[in-house]
C-alpha cells in the first residue's frame, strides 16, 4: 500500500447497507479518493479480519463481481449478496435497482472528513 490510509475506505465500506452495494469506483469517490478504484481493491484485500467488512457489497463498475466466475470468491460473494436479498445474476447486479446513494445527511453525519 502506498502512504494512504485505508481506513477511510474501510470506513466508507462499512456504511454500505445491507441490500445494496457499490463499486470501488464509488468507495473511492466516498473516502476522497477519487481515480483510486484499485486501491479500494488492495485496501479490502490487506484488510485485518477482526473488522468484519462486508467486502461483499463492492462491486465493479460494471454492477459484476470482480472475481473470476467458478472461484471459491466469486461463489462467496454471490451467496452472500443473495442471503442479503440482492439478485445477482451470472455474476451480475442491476445498480439502479441495488446500488446505494447515500443522502446529504448520511454523508454529513458519517464521513470523517
Amino acid at each position: 500500500m502506498s502512504s494512504l490510509s485505508p481506513s477511510r475506505i474501510w470506513h466508507i465500506v462499512t456504511l454500505i447497507p445491507e441490500g445494496k452495494v457499490l463499486s470501488y469506483g464509488k468507495v473511492a469517490d466516498l473516502a476522497g479518493l477519487p481515480g483510486r478504484a484499485r486501491y479500494v481493491s488492495r485496501a479490502l484485500k490487506l484488510a485485518p479480519d477482526s473488522l468484519a467488512l462486508p467486502w461483499h457489497r463492492v462491486i465493479n463498475s460494471q454492477g459484476k463481481i470482480a472475481f473470476p466466475k467458478d472461484t471459491e470468491p466469486f461463489r462467496q460473494q454471490q451467496e452472500s449478496l443473495r442471503l442479503e436479498g440482492v439478485i445477482v445474476n451470472q455474476g451480475k447486479i442491476n445498480l439502479s435497482e441495488y446500488e446505494w446513494r447515500p443522502d446529504m445527511a448520511t454523508l454529513i453525519l458519517s464521513l470523517p472528513y
